[in-house]
């Protein structure tokens, strides 16, 4: 038996889009791609949404958007979690802010909200909250350190689409909110990410980055831009340094057909996560993430604690030869990479929770249909891994 990362959602609706673009013949980004992301914004109560080629070309985009928009200008300083995905900081560096790392609660694995309001200097403007592996942060404490200090808020919320916080879906809190659809995500359009927002100037700076920084996408009432009505001038007219982060018709005509499933989904998910809460909780010092809100559950995270501590190595060589496909708790303690070098940066206090996490967390799959067979089976083969320690 195995116990894998993912598993396949599709099914005829999603190979059926794919025919439909083929035989239209017009696959870059066109109206596919603009009715999900019409569904997408109403599905989320928003006024914008977004496509980009990935969650992480979502971060990129938004990012982009606050600086050439004037809400943030190049140094100012972002808070980060110390645990996350490379690319919640990559955009941050690359597009020429500071990252100040702040430790994260090794219970819920998001950002310790003591620490972050600890963490504000002068220089701070902008809060970038990451809700890991499905699992909401408190929002009524983030969202008071930045009343509180009159910064930004944001949410990265590629790994957690459906959550839900206080009746409020996750990703729609901060000023904007970024979703991944890659193929191992609650949703899967192949490759594919959002953006969404309710503030209409960054969404039109980000129609037009993720076009190259062309004003072709722009309505002509656009704020940031009264277009001259020609189009053969505007088809060609460039206005913020932009790139190429658009989406592909394939990819929002898969879109369209999952976020049918969406509610589905997340229900199954939430049901398998109930029963391995039940299961975990036989396993002695071992604990899986604390829920605040309601999770969506990417995955289920695994921390040895106790006795098991410092025996991740071997819990991990065993679970993969007994067909349990293992990965970190996404990067880890962040600044334990060497890719951290090239990046301005810097360390709020020390992270000790983030180290706990990186030595000894590692997460598995969790399934969009009820699998609780594979359940038993991975939680069997953890007992006796550990058992046998």
């Amino acid at each position: 038996m195995q116990y894998r990362l993912c598993d396949d959602t599709w099914d005829e609706k999603e190979l059926g889009a794919i025919q439909r673009v083929i035989a239209s013949n017009h696959f870059s980004m066109g109206n596919e791609v603009k009715q999900y992301e019409r569904a997408f914004a109403e599905k989320f109560g928003v006024s914008y949404a977004i496509m980009a080629s990935s969650g992480s070309a979502a971060n990129l985009l938004a990012v982009a958007a606050l600086v050439y928009s004037g809400r943030l200008q190049k140094g100012d300083e972002v808070l980060v979690p110390a645990v996350s995905w490379s690319t919640t900081y990559f955009p941050l560096y690359q597009m020429g802010l500071k990252l100040r790392f702040v430790d994260i609660d090794r219970h819920t694995l998001n950002i310790d909200a003591g620490e972050a309001e600890r963490a504000v200097t002068p220089k701070t403007r902008m809060l970038f909250a990451v809700n890991l592996l499905g699992n909401p942060n408190d929002f009524d404490k983030l969202s008071g350190i930045c009343e509180r200090h009159n910064i930004i808020l944001a949410e990265d919320n590629c790994e957690s689409l459906g959550a839900v916080y206080h009746g409020k879906a996750c990703g729609t809190i901060g000023l904007f909110g970024t979703y991944s659809t890659f193929y191992s995500h609650h949703l899967c359009t192949m490759e594919g990410g959002m953006v969404v927002t309710g503030d209409e100037e960054l969404y039109h700076y980000m129609l037009s980055i993720r076009a190259h920084g062309w004003t072709r996408e722009l309505p002509g009432d656009s704020r940031i831009l009264h277009k001259s009505g020609d189009a053969f001038y505007e088809s060609y007219n460039f206005i913020v340094p932009g790139f190429n982060l658009r989406p592909l018709e394939m990819e929002g005509a898969t879109g369209s057909e999952q976020l049918k499933k969406m509610d589905g989904i997340i229900a199954m998910r939430r049901k398998n996560a109930q029963y391995f809460l039940g299961r975990l909780s036989g396993v002695g010092d071992v604990y899986t993430q604390t829920e605040t809100g309601e999770s969506s559950w990417f995955g289920f995270s695994i921390v040895l604690d106790g006795k098991y501590a410092g025996k991740r190595d071997a819990v991990v060589k065993g679970l993969a030869g007994a067909g349990v496909e293992v990965r970190p708790v996404v990067a880890g303690n962040f600044t334990r990479n060497k890719v951290i070098r090239y990046m301005d940066h810097s360390v709020f206090g020390v992270l000790d929770d983030a180290d706990f996490i990186h030595e000894n967390g590692f997460f598995v799959g969790n399934h969009s249909r009820q699998d609780f067979d594979g359940i038993d089976y991975f939680v069997g083969c953890l007992d006796a891994i550990l058992k046998g320690i």
